[in-house]
């Protein structure tokens, strides 16, 4: 049976007749698309989302997530909401770009729901609380596994959240230290030549030396290029309105256009940039209560399922796991179901809470409670020292 997945997720072999009509209209129009979709481990490309999100009309935009922050012994942050899916057939994108959401990100909070036209009536859970990583608040930290960027800005208490898309499968955005070093207006596309053989090869699609600036240029308006990989990798725009929250680029972070705009204006050269990869994070509150966020971890290659696949813990997290006063059967719920959302782990705490409660904090269901507790693998990590023309800034 074929398997169809973005990015990291798998879906029913009934979509193959729309990805193959949408992939064919998409070759003749010569688009340059960003989302692939892997059929019996063939890789083709296809705009689908952008298509459903048209068929929703204008996508209304909510303004930038911004956030106060908590003490400095507490990292829990936001409150979950719902939204109803109305009548208008819009897409699940449409409703993520509404809410400041990453596609991906609401899948894991709302699994089984159709990504093209989820069902009207739907109540779909706004994942947007969230605990803050394991890392100075200072400067952008970037989490690859919740694809989420993280902005503190230097002259207040908050912090700022951003879905972003990060790099496919085989062209993995680095985990790295590093800092902004220039910021461009307008940014010029120059291909490498490795790219331009690989769009030729698997799109058919011969690309100029130079895309020059303006709407057709995948790099959107705003580019800040990082001092990693000799200036190779950037955070940009796009000029696409779909494919964040998702692993679509080539080894750059991209936000989208409003997003970029915002934070190309408030961030100053120089600033730091920290990229980490944790797909587990968990918190120690203030009045004792314990938490943890678990994300479907990167997958490694096209046989990886990112539902079941083991994940890395950080000695921090095996700590708090280990604790007497965290419940083991929730924690191993919730790392079955990877939901994305924080996860109440207290011993002893009741009652049960519903992902569904405006502001709750939600409890596994217990539906999860014979599943197996993925085991804690190695993994290596992808080195920030990757050769330039395996990057593309698109």
């Amino acid at each position: 049976m074929a398997r169809v997945t973005f990015g990291c997720y798998w879906y029913k072999p009934s979509i193959r007749r729309y990805v193959y009509e949408r992939a064919a209209r998409e070759r003749r129009q010569h688009t340059i698309t960003i989302l692939k979709v892997v059929i019996m481990n063939k890789a083709l490309t296809l705009a689908s989302i952008a298509f459903a999100s048209c068929l929703a009309g204008a996508v209304s935009v909510a303004s930038a997530t911004e956030y106060a922050l908590p003490a400095p012994d507490s990292r829990l942050i936001g409150e979950n909401t719902t939204a109803t899916v109305g009548n208008d057939g819009g897409s699940l994108e449409a409703i993520a770009a509404t809410y400041k959401i990453g596609l991906l990100s609401m899948l894991e909070a709302n699994p089984g729901t159709d990504p093209y036209l989820p069902q009207p009536g739907t109540v779909l859970t706004i994942p947007a609380q969230m605990l803050l990583p394991d890392a100075p608040r200072t400067g952008i930290v970037i989490n690859l596994a919740e694809l989420r960027l993280y902005y503190y800005p230097a002259d207040k208490n908050t912090v700022i959240v951003y879905p972003i898309g990060i790099g496919q499968l085989g062209r993995n955005t680095p985990v790295m230290t590093t800092a902004i070093v220039q910021k461009i207006h307008n940014p010029t596309w120059t291909p490498t030549p490795n790219i331009r053989k690989h769009y030729l090869a698997e799109q058919g699609i011969t690309l100029p030396a130079v895309v020059p600036a303006g709407p057709d240029n995948p790099m959107g308006l705003f580019a800040m290029r990082l001092a990693a990989g000799k200036g190779a990798y950037l955070i940009h725009g796009t000029n696409a309105n779909f494919g964040i929250g998702m692993r679509v680029s080539s080894g750059c972070i991209r936000l989208r256009p409003d997003d970029i705009e915002a934070l190309f204006n408030q961030v100053p050269l120089g600033t730091k940039v920290r990229v980490v990869n944790d797909a587990v994070k968990v918190s120690l509150e203030p009045d004792g209560k314990r938490y943890i966020e678990v994300h479907q971890p990167l997958s490694h290659n096209d046989r990886d399922e990112p539902q079941t696949m083991p994940i890395t813990y950080s000695g921090k997290v095996k700590k708090l796991l280990a604790s007497k006063a965290t419940d083991q059967a929730v924690v191993h719920e919730a790392i079955a179901r990877r939901s994305g959302m924080p996860v109440l782990i207290s011993t002893g705490i009741a009652p049960e809470m519903s992902s569904q409660d405006s502001g709750a904090v939600p409890r596994v269901s217990q539906s999860f409670a014979h599943a197996v507790y993925a085991s804690t693998a190695n993994r290596t990590e992808t080195s920030a020292s990757r050769a330039a023309d395996d990057v593309i800034a698109e």
